[in-house]
């Protein structure tokens, strides 16, 4: 039999278990109470409490496990903070030793369109070369990355090993380390192709990260597009003290 994923009110528990999450309430490795006892305190009937955690268990916020000392715990949601220069792997790594995957889907030199050519500061019959990647965390696909980059900055790229951290690559083969990202976060609707990648179903809410990467000598060297599944991440932005404001993943 098919799990639902229930109606408003399902969502709507759904929703405070990952403001639960996201605010410190729930960290990983809880287990949470009983089925009895989670319907209980969110007002709701055991089928509408399994309704709102089959999307949180498919996108591994959450983990089932069964035996002796089983249960539903937290994983988490990964925690990017909009303000670091980290790549994903060091942003994993750093926020809980996450299992760390890269599938490259597609390395190709050609033209600069206008709008890569104007955002790289490229001139007429400029190249780049375009990275498409899909990065996984724990198993599960977490974003599907489209980096483009000054071809003449980043020659041989095409050939080197594209799986691990593309920053840590620039700077150590081609000197090409970001210290001034200007990012742009909005929220777009996966395609058929982007779904089929995420594994999320087509039209699903995506956390869209728009980025041009400078180094030091005001040099762009990278433009993105990365498209992350909004189950599976949050955005924080840190602004001085502790105080910090969640884009809270929506399903």
């Amino acid at each position: 039999m098919q799990e639902s994923e229930g109606g408003p009110v399902a969502e709507e528990v759904r929703r405070r278990i990952v403001r639960m999450i996201a605010t410190g309430a729930l960290v990983t490795g809880d287990r949470l109470g009983t089925e009895r006892a989670l319907a209980e305190r969110f007002g709701v009937s055991r089928a509408t409490l399994r309704s709102a955690l089959v999307p949180l268990n498919r996108a591994g916020v959450l983990e089932r496990r069964t035996g002796r000392g089983g249960g539903t715990f937290v994983r988490g949601v990964v925690e990017r903070d909009a303000a670091e220069q980290l790549g994903l792997p060091q942003r994993l790594a750093v926020g809980g030793g996450r299992e760390v995957a890269t599938v490259v889907l597609s390395v190709r030199e050609r033209a600069a369109d206008a709008t890569e050519a104007a955002a790289l500061g490229l001139g007429p019959g400029a190249r780049v070369v375009e990275v498409e990647r899909v990065r996984y965390a724990d198993g599960l696909p977490l974003s599907l990355d489209r980096a483009r980059l000054p071809a003449a900055l980043v020659p041989g790229l095409a050939q080197a090993d594209l799986a691990g951290s593309l920053y840590a690559l620039l700077e150590e083969r081609f000197g090409l380390a970001p210290d001034v990202s200007e990012e742009v976060i909005t929220v777009a609707q996966a395609t058929r192709r982007e779904a089929e990648h995420l594994d999320v179903p087509p039209g699903a809410a995506l956390l869209h990260l728009y980025r041009v990467a400078r180094t030091a000598d005001d040099v762009p060297f990278e433009l993105s597009d990365d498209l992350f599944r909004a189950d599976r991440v949050q955005i924080v932005a840190r602004r001085g003290g502790p105080s910090r404001a969640d884009v809270v993943p929506r399903g």
